[in-house]
């Protein structure tokens, strides 16, 4: 069979002007290929996703007229379990991008020992233009269309960019209705209410820096004083900088869509979540000085965290970044290229599969505790994210040195033996 013929069929719809997340990916798994020893037979398994659906979705909006958006499911590999991965409302979401997205799902899972395979979704949609009501058919009619792919069993979302409780909430509700019962477990990120689970919305953010600072024990970079700069001033990077503020870090810049601030001397955090939560921008809010996007970039810092999208950091800026360590809260923003730069300029880049895996892994604990309907305390999520994060942190980085090689590739080592080994002990059917 001619593989590589087949894999530019699969990939004939990429766009060359953009940066391709599903390219970045493929890289990735080439790179782990030498160390995958007799699992190396079943790497090809991982540059096809198992299933890739589009749909159309027609909705009526409140002026009466009809409009149609394009959704997007992906399960990428489900031997070690079923689907989980977020849904994405973003005026940018593709298919490639969805692809990419669920593949690191599957690394991300596994690296964390979770009894997921990797999956995810979403919608090109620009979320702030559309009404309560119109985001609820959105909603609703997206999770009709895909609802024969996902269930507890199957596939689980959770939100990401664009999407929250209030989404999951729709979601499950209408897939209950659907199944004639009160199905909790379909979802994750829920409303406490109806399933949810404490720690679950900070959970990402805590991770975040859960795995800066493991990664500053072994690198000797104090937590104390740090300058810490934070792109994106969503869920995830205001919690994050939450965390790094309580533990006594300066937040010397930050960036969201309204633009770049900075502080030397530290930004307020709380001030500044409640600048954005009341309606404001951060470029508005007093004690800092806003700055363009280039010079964001070129803010020293102990630890710089992307937390915003995807493929933010190429080899150009990798060359200009003045940092010690990043710490990946967005899933895959250091382009292959820039890994080698940073690499070579002995930058540590804390992965995304890793870094950013909080989530998920509260994702996993609200999914048993809804079949087994016993919750646990908001101390006792926290205690176990922590142990299960740090944990799988050391066990990359202690590979990292084993194999001299950096932390992501040791985390698409340790995650794809652990896929392919269940690939091989399940074997093709028929």
């Amino acid at each position: 069979m001619n593989t590589h013929a087949t894999t530019n069929k699969m990939l004939s719809f990429l766009d060359p002007e953009k940066p391709q997340p599903w390219a970045s990916f493929i890289e990735q798994i080439d790179r782990v290929a030498p160390h995958l020893e007799k699992f190396s037979y079943w790497l090809e398994t991982l540059k096809y996703p198992k299933r890739v659906v589009q749909v159309c979705i027609p909705i009526q909006l409140d002026d009466g007229s009809l409009a149609h958006f394009e959704g997007y499911r992906v399960h990428h590999n489900l031997s070690r379990g079923p689907g989980k991965g977020g849904v994405r409302f973003h005026p940018n979401v593709s298919m490639n991008e969805v692809m990419a997205l669920s593949g690191w799902m599957t690394i991300k899972n596994a690296a964390l020992n979770l009894p997921f395979g990797g999956a995810k979704g979403g919608i090109r949609v620009e979320p702030t233009l559309l009404s309560v009501t119109e985001l609820e058919r959105l909603t609703r009619r997206y999770t009709s269309e895909i609802g024969n792919l996902i269930g507890p069993h199957k596939d689980i979302p959770a939100p990401d960019v664009g999407t929250d409780e209030q989404t999951m909430a729709w979601m499950m509700d209408t897939y209950s209705v659907n199944q004639g019962a009160t199905i909790t477990g379909v979802v994750t990120g829920k409303p406490l209410s109806l399933g949810g689970s404490l720690g679950r919305r900070e959970a990402t953010g805590r991770g975040v820096y859960v795995a800066a600072r493991e990664a500053g024990l072994l690198q000797g970079v104090a937590m104390k004083d740090a300058r810490v700069v934070v792109q994106g001033f969503g869920n995830v990077g205001s919690v994050a900088a939450q965390c790094f503020a309580a533990a006594g870090a300066r937040i010397v810049a930050l960036q969201d869509a309204s633009g770049s601030v900075a502080n030397p001397a530290g930004i307020d955090i709380e001030a500044a979540i409640a600048c954005v939560k009341g309606g404001g921008k951060l470029v508005d809010m007093p004690g800092v000085e806003s700055i363009s996007t280039d010079d964001f970039w070129l803010v020293p810092s102990d630890y710089l965290v992307p937390a915003a999208l995807e493929g933010q950091i190429d080899a150009v800026l990798a060359e200009r970044l003045d940092t010690k360590i990043i710490v990946e809260g967005a899933n895959g923003p250091t382009l292959p290229e820039a890994d080698d730069v940073l690499a070579a300029r002995c930058i540590t880049v804390v992965p995304d599969v890793i870094a950013n895996a909080g989530g998920v892994t509260v994702s996993y604990f609200e999914w048993v505790q809804d079949f087994s309907s016993f919750f646990w305390t908001e101390q006792e999520i926290n205690a176990k994210l922590e142990n299960i994060m740090a944990a799988a942190f050391h066990s990359v980085a202690e590979l990292a040195v084993e194999r001299k090689v950096s932390l992501r590739t040791a985390a698409f080592i340790i995650a794809c033996t652990r896929v392919l080994a269940a690939r091989d002990r399940r074997g093709l059917y028929p």
